[in-house]
């Protein structure tokens, strides 16, 4: 099946915003096995927008669109292929009042303008939206098929995997074939090392498609099988995964869709181990990455921002003399700090970062995108030093993944 993807927005062709979403849907789309002809972006314009749907219908069995589907004057996108096909528009009195009930729910003041989120081309299906008010629909004029869903990524996600996948399965079964595929995710080595490393596997002969997708600072894998049967499918994926699981093994963190972050917090939760986290170029980010995750109050005691030497030495008991002769930015002082957190809320572990993000407070002896990070519990304190090369936005993120990665590899030795 081939498929177009159209990206509506004054916003995208301004430059203003990134387009995440066609990167996503194409994915997604290749992943089930079905090819991408062509990903096209327009602005918020009736001729436009009906212009590059037709284009895209002449080469394609469907076409996804995204954005234009809010309650201001610019969101014509429902209005626009309504017209493109010459069909009435109406309102769904269950998605208006839905809309309706979200407004009251959160005492959110109800302005009119908000009705035409619940206007759709006659005949159209609506699509859901779990976490927006903006509902998206399908079209099927003259057998293709025509999906709208909104632009914000997060909607767009949720609404493509729940809502529009689903119908495209149905209206477009693979015949006999079963897919199978397994997201493996990595941290610790670059694009071109994960490559090589996988040099010598010949996924032809496994009959497994590989994908690489990195997604800053890690890089995932996408591995896919299509077979005759569920049974075949699974067990080509599994040989194609123990493969890759032989050259990758001290890197992968998960097989599946979750963050470290969650992979490390169900570990935590599991171990029924608490953790208290000292910060310091991270400035709080390993802690808020963990508090992310629905439950972290089971595990994370507290946290430290402790990024001025007299903070490490008051709050952490970080000694002067220690701060003078090694420096804030040492393994030294990142050891005691994981003490110091860990003492101070009498927590199984103690987590800390103290380092230099850039893109000023280097040196020779220490480059910016330097960090140690520290992990102790009540017999033994893990230190690593790593040297990074990112701007200081990059540097605080992969500082807080090598420190998550460090508390990953600590849980996952306790396993054994």
């Amino acid at each position: 099946m081939k498929i177009g993807i159209l990206t509506i927005g004054n916003e995208l062709i301004s430059g203003r915003t990134a387009d995440a979403n066609a990167s996503f849907i194409a994915r997604e789309v290749n992943q089930e096995g079905w090819s991408v002809e062509a990903i096209l972006s327009v602005g918020d314009d009736f001729a436009k927008i009906k212009d590059r749907l037709n284009y895209l219908l002449s080469m394609t069995d469907a076409v996804i669109c995204t954005g234009g589907l809010g309650p201001t004057a610019d969101d014509i996108t429902s209005a626009a292929i309504a017209a493109a096909f010459g069909l009435p528009l109406y309102t769904d009195e269950n998605v208006l009042s839905y809309i309706k009930e979200i407004f009251a729910k959160y005492n959110l003041r109800w302005i009119e303008n908000n009705a035409k989120q619940a206007m759709f081309p006659q005949g159209a299906r609506v699509i859901a939206n779990p976490v927006g008010t903006a509902a998206g629909f399908f079209l099927k004029p003259e057998g293709k098929l025509i999906f709208v869903i909104p632009g914000v990524p997060g909607e767009a996600r949720r609404m493509l995997t729940e809502g529009v996948l689903p119908v495209l399965r149905e209206h477009f079964p693979q015949g006999q074939l079963h897919v199978a595929k397994q997201t493996i995710k990595t941290f610790g080595l670059s694009e071109a090392a994960v490559d090589d490393a996988l040099k010598n596997i010949d996924f032809n002969s496994l009959g497994v498609s590989v994908g690489f997708y990195p997604v800053f600072p890690e890089n995932h894998l996408v591995i896919i099988s299509r077979e005759k049967t569920p049974a075949e499918a699974r067990d080509k994926l599994k040989k194609a995964q123990d493969e890759i699981t032989a050259r990758l093994k001290r890197n992968i963190f998960h097989y599946g869709d979750k963050m470290l972050e969650e992979v490390v917090a169900g570990n935590l939760l599991e171990k029924k181990l608490t953790l208290a986290v000292a910060e310091s170029c991270t400035g709080g980010l390993i802690a808020s990455r963990l508090t992310d995750v629905p439950g972290s109050s089971d595990f994370l005691e507290r946290g430290f921002v402790t990024y001025s030497n007299k903070a490490k030495m008051e709050l952490l008991g970080v000694p002067a003399a220690i701060l003078e002769k090694h420096g804030a930015v040492s393994e030294e002082t990142a050891r005691l700090m994981a003490e110091g957190a860990r003492q101070n809320a009498q927590t199984d572990l103690g987590l800390a970062s103290t380092g230099i993000a850039g893109p000023t407070g280097g040196s020779q002896e220490k480059p910016v995108g330097t960090v140690y990070l520290a992990l102790a519990d009540a017999k033994n304190t893990i230190c690593r030093h790593f040297a990074f090369r990112w701007d200081r936005r990059r540097n605080k993120l992969v500082f807080s993944e090598a420190a998550l990665m460090l508390l990953f590899d600590y849980l996952s030795s306790a396993e054994k």
